[in-house]
């Protein structure tokens, strides 16, 4: 997922002891179980929490949104044919039925059919309030389908599911997708696919009700602020949204996305049917601070249950190191996350592979985890995947590009830049134009302004001077592939499911690139044809590498054969480092947050990478209606 976490300012030495485990990167949950409050968790209460910005990529509709931070919400909202007990660590990433009644012998012997019969009588929340059938599963495809909709995720299915190829102009049924009576779906694949099943726990694949969506099809993301629940939770205002005409509708009062969104107890919706979330708290009120300070302050306060999202500050994090009564109220989890700098290998200078290894040479890493605040934060990546998503296959003992403490190694980066094309006088700094004033995109906020000081540094030392573009809206920038953005501070990733293919499709499949919302942001695997119908300019002689055929034979090895699998995600890891190098990864992240004594039960959702929105419990008294 294209999803973001934030953090501030440097932590103090106190807090890396106290959460030394965390820094090594297998920390699953260092405080799990109560906020500070003994006693089991309790029916009631609102979780109250606050964060600076949404941030959403595509405003909140799930067929194209991909932040993590929205999976988090989807959880409480949605419900899917597969899903997750939303808890921290392993547990967290096991496949368990949700709308589906099993998952034994779904699959046939030759991989290439997913049939599943679903419970019945599950219910869309208000307005709709009508039971889910197959043919609202198979909408959802329909829906991702479609090119105005920009669904990052539909790669996911392009191609594998007969007849989604991304290219329709409007709903249409999907031919590879059969809906024979209303408790049966059948998936048709064009190849056998390891983790179809992951993919389908995705939220661009829960069930969409077409009387609404249908008026959304139009303008990607329109639909978020009218997203029918299908789970425990439903956005304050859906009873009363007028679904008689198109026109008619107006936006659900709970969701104003530079102000709230609030969730209040879908009531078509049965527990009974649903042993994988808890639903405690009776609703979820999520506000918008632009001052991080004060929201801290206020989860200290008890005016706020929670944070969620944003780091604390370091003047924060020591009230709850200092205080006996409050180091239980201070989470820390693992991200299954991997920060990095991106290069467009459609522009110059970072089209030349030397140009990109002296970069990943030169930087210092070390730097940029100071700037994140040290090693609470997470753990110096030195390759793609995070070790935990490749079941510790992969640590920092490979790093191609080690430099002594991380701090970069000026030698060796040189001398990787003297056989670029762009070096012309052989003496390790770019001398060509083509290296001068590259825009660097950027976040606007710390710890990404406090690390650009670091990264220009480094790569101001091989030539390549970066002038950075701090957006407030950085996403826009650069997934729109005609933009040619050459590099970016910005970008971060999270696993999708739990299977290393979600580093691997969308982040460099060739078939992956799309105009907009693209994650290849290198371009990794473009085609010829592609080149024209983006409308971008490649520099003479480019060769772009594509690794599609490593990602197809990873693919084919099915999820039972799960050491097999691994290995071959581990290679196409050390391939990319080496032999494509399309990023400067440079911290395996850590999240952390804080909760008020008003938490009975805390937990952390290890696939969405947030804390667990339906298995949080308070004891505060604090009511919300639905509308």
């Amino acid at each position: 997922m294209g999803k973001r976490r934030r953090t501030i300012g440097m932590v103090g030495l106190a807090l890396a002891v106290v959460l030394v485990a965390a820094a090594c990167g297998g920390n699953d949950n260092t405080s799990s179980g109560t906020g500070g409050t003994s006693g089991a968790a309790q029916r009631g209460g609102v979780y109250r929490t606050a964060l600076s910005n949404f941030d959403f990529t595509q405003a909140f509709d799930p067929t194209a949104e991909y932040l993590g931070l929205a999976f988090d919400f989807y959880q409480a909202l949605l419900r899917n044919l597969v899903s997750y007990k939303h808890t921290a660590g392993a547990a967290g990433n096991k496949l368990y039925p949700d709308l589906a009644q099993s998952l034994d012998n779904v699959v046939s012997s030759d991989g290439l059919k997913y049939t599943f019969k679903l419970k019945p009588n599950i219910k869309f929340g208000p307005p709709v309030n009508r039971a889910i059938t197959s043919k609202y599963v198979e909408y959802a495809f329909e829906r991702m389908n479609i090119t105005t909709l920009a669904a990052g995720y539909g790669t996911y299915f392009y191609g594998v599911v007969k007849g989604m190829d991304g290219k329709a102009k409007d709903a249409k049924p999907i031919s590879g997708i059969e809906t024979p009576d209303d408790q049966t779906i059948i998936f048709n694949l064009t190849q056998p696919t390891g983790d179809f099943l992951f993919r389908l726990s995705m939220p661009a694949a829960a069930p969409i009700p077409q009387e609404v969506a249908k008026c959304f099809n139009d303008k990607a993301g329109a639909y978020g602020r009218y997203v029918i629940s299908s789970g425990p939770y439903m956005i304050q205002g859906a009873d009363k949204l007028d679904i008689s005409s198109c026109k008619a509708m107006k936006p659900m009062s709970g969701f104003d996305p530079t102000k709230k969104l609030v969730f209040v107890r879908n009531p078509s919706y049965d527990q009974s049917t649903d042993d994988l979330r808890s639903n405690h708290v009776d609703g979820i009120d999520i506000r918008i601070n632009s001052n991080v300070d004060d929201i801290f302050n206020k989860v200290l306060q008890g005016s706020l249950d929670g944070s969620l999202a944003d780091q604390p500050p370091n003047t924060v994090v020591r009230q709850y190191l200092t205080d006996p009564n409050k180091k239980s109220m201070l989470h820390s989890n693992a991200g299954d996350r991997t920060w990095y700098l991106f290069m467009n290998l459609s522009t110059p200078p970072f089209d030349d592979i030397h140009v990109r290894k002296a970069a990943n040479f030169i930087m210092n890493k070390a730097g940029i985890l100071r700037a994140w605040g040290g090693s609470t934060f997470g753990q110096i990546a030195t390759h793609i995947m995070p070790p935990t998503v490749i079941n510790n296959a992969l640590g920092q003992d490979f790093d191609p590009y080690a430099s002594p403490n991380f701090g970069g190694d000026e030698a060796k980066a040189k001398e990787e830049m003297k056989q670029s094309k762009y070096d012309s006088n052989k003496d390790g700094v770019c001398d060509s134009p083509v290296c001068k004033g590259l825009i660097m995109i950027n976040r606007n906020r710390p710890p990404w302004t406090n690390s650009e000081p670091v990264v220009v540094e480094s790569l101001s030392k091989i030539g390549v001077q970066v002038k950075p573009r701090e957006l407030a809206d950085h996403y826009p920038a650069v997934q729109t592939v005609k933009n040619q953005i050459p590099i970016g501070l910005d970008t971060g990733w999270g696993k999708d499911y739990a299977d290393a293919n979600s580093f691997a499709t969308v982040l460099f499949k060739g078939t992956s690139i799309i105009p907009s919302n693209n994650t290849n942001y290198s371009l990794i695997g473009v085609t010829p044809s592609q080149v024209s119908s983006l409308g971008i300019k490649l520099p003479a002689g480019a060769q772009i590498p594509s690794v599609d055929a490593d990602i197809d034979n990873c693919q084919k090895i099915p999820a039972t054969q799960a050491d097999q699998r691994n290995a071959c995600w581990v290679d196409l890891d050390k391939k990319l480092m080496t032999d494509v190098v399309p990023w400067i990864p440079y911290l395996w992240s850590n999240v952390i947050t804080t909760t008020a004594p008003s938490v009975t039960k805390y937990d952390f959702d290890q696939f969405s990478g947030q804390i667990s929105l339906t298995q949080i419990a308070v004891n505060n008294k604090q009511t919300v209606s639905n509308s």
